[in-house]
């Protein structure tokens, strides 16, 4: 791809990364501000008497971000269920395979990593986010190309989870996995057909990076046969399935962090 044809790209990567969204509801509120990404806040009159406010407020206070009053009918057209406060927020910036390929992601033996593989609803790819970070995920992997992004509806639906979470978007799954298992990690991919269970198949040892799929779709082929190993959930009841969001909590939870000593973060 020459120069001139990778422009238009790498341009809108930049805006993306650098635009400010207005996140609403008190605990993504607090979140922003604890992360130093919130401008300024936006409080609907009477709000500051609302109960559960207080743990927002004092964060805004604590960090000094301007607070502006406006109409809750101005606020209500802004943003849905507000719960009478807001923040515009300069959003993290979202990493791309360069960046990744920077982290010193293998240097932790209990780093773990995971992967979205066509999740594209923002719900869930907040509820995973959230997930991910209260597990100590290092970072959180998506593809660019049919994949829910970094938005404010995502942020709130991961309760500010995903201000401090790690979010990289990669042009090529399957090649992310591939330079993954080159530099230490296993990758082990959630699939409901797979032969063993994970009351079955022990969690390997060392960097893992845990690949979970759409509800519907699951991982695609290609990804799936990238894996080390698949693995599925035990599955008791008449429901089929999880949505990615409870089948990540499930797997973290109950197979990743009892093998792990420690996991958390890559600084």
């Amino acid at each position: 791809m020459s120069a001139r044809s990778d422009r238009p790209r790498r341009v809108h990567r930049r805006r993306e990364q650098e635009r400010e969204v207005l996140i609403a509801g008190r605990r993504a509120v607090a979140e922003a501000v604890r992360a130093g990404l919130a401008s300024e806040v936006l409080l609907a009159p009477g709000a500051r008497s609302t109960a559960g406010m207080r743990d927002a407020l004092t964060e805004v206070e604590r960090a000094h971000v301007p607070v502006s009053e406006i109409a809750r009918d101005e606020l209500d057209a802004m943003a849905r269920d507000h719960q009478g406060i807001a923040a515009r927020v300069n959003m993290p910036r979202i990493l791309g395979d360069r960046d990744l390929r920077r982290l010193a992601l293998a240097e932790d033996p209990d780093a773990t990593l995971v992967v979205l593989d066509g999740v594209t609803d923002p719900q869930n790819l907040g509820a995973a986010a959230r997930t991910a970070e209260a597990a100590g995920a290092a970072v959180l992997i998506t593809r660019e190309r049919r994949s829910a992004g970094l938005t404010g509806s995502a942020v709130r639906a991961s309760a500010g989870a995903l201000l401090h979470l790690s979010f990289a978007r990669v042009t090529n799954l399957t090649r992310t996995i591939t330079w993954l298992q080159e530099i230490g990690f296993t990758v082990v991919g959630l699939d409901e057909h797979a032969e063993r269970s994970t009351l079955d198949e022990p969690c390997p040892d060392g960097p893992l990076a845990l690949v979970v799929g759409s509800e519907g779709a699951g991982i695609s082929r290609l990804v799936r046969e990238a894996c080390d190993l698949t693995v599925r959930l035990p599955m008791r009841g008449k429901v089929a399935s999880l949505n990615a969001a409870s089948a990540l909590a499930a797997a973290l939870f109950g197979y990743v962090l009892p093998s792990r000593s420690g996991p958390g973060p890559v600084s």
